[in-house]
């Protein structure tokens, strides 16, 4: 009963806020045509505004997020052509990381370096481990535990100091700069101010569902290899 229960609650820590991001994003996807523009066209109108220098904005099935490297916005079909609070707080929150791009934060710029880095070392952790049973039969010696638990910490330490460094600056993009800029310049009414400080909110933990998800991973692996 208590490790029924305690399942429960694991998986409603690990699953509710991604569940709570997509809610949420839905809950305030309809158009609303009092609305000056879609999340395109304020993206774009708010890069000419900051005069923010080589910084496009293009439509991506990749997911909503601001390119350092390309210096380019890139937001859903549904976001860039859609007029709803979804769409602007969206877009306002991607070009706040441009914004942040170009007053050279530190954070994002340590970000950026480190991304490619942890990608093959997460891949790599991964793969030996897959791999470790064949490794064994080739060599006729299986890898140590303690090897193995070590080369799968690996690849998730590297995630989880991503998640360390990336939930400062995606608070900063949606509170330090997108809702700021979109009070001060009078893209939303009042009355939708508190809405979109949710939709912004759940912007920046959608970084939380994804460490949450690492840290079950860890838990499998270990599982795993501890049965070897």
């Amino acid at each position: 009963m208590f490790l029924a229960v305690g399942a429960i609650i694991i998986l409603a820590l690990i699953f509710g806020p991604s569940l709570w991001v997509k809610l949420v994003m839905r809950w305030y996807s309809f158009e609303n045509p009092e609305m000056p523009g879609t999340g395109g066209e304020l993206a774009k109108h708010l890069i000419d505004r900051f005069s923010l220098k080589d910084v496009k904005v293009e439509v991506t099935e990749l997911g909503d997020h601001y390119d350092p490297i390309e210096k380019k916005v890139r937001l859903l079909q549904e976001h860039y052509e859609s007029k709803s609070l979804t769409a602007i707080a969206i877009a306002a929150h991607e070009v706040g990381h441009a914004i942040q791009d170009q007053q050279g934060d530190k954070r994002l710029a340590t970000r950026t370096k480190m991304v490619p880095i942890v990608d093959k070392v997460a891949r790599w952790s991964v793969a030996i481990i897959s791999l470790s049973p064949v490794i064994g039969i080739i060599t006729r010696h299986p890898m140590p535990f303690s090897l193995l638990l070590l080369l799968g910490l690996s690849g998730f330490i590297a995630r989880m100091m991503i998640h360390a460094v990336t939930l400062p600056i995606e608070f900063d993009a949606s509170f330090s700069k997108a809702l700021p800029l979109l009070r001060e310049g009078n893209y939303v009414s009042q009355s939708d101010e508190k809405a979109v400080s949710r939709i912004l909110k759940a912007a920046s933990l959608t970084y939380v569902s994804a460490a949450l998800a690492d840290i079950l991973n860890l838990g499998r692996w270990m599982v795993i290899l501890s049965r070897r």
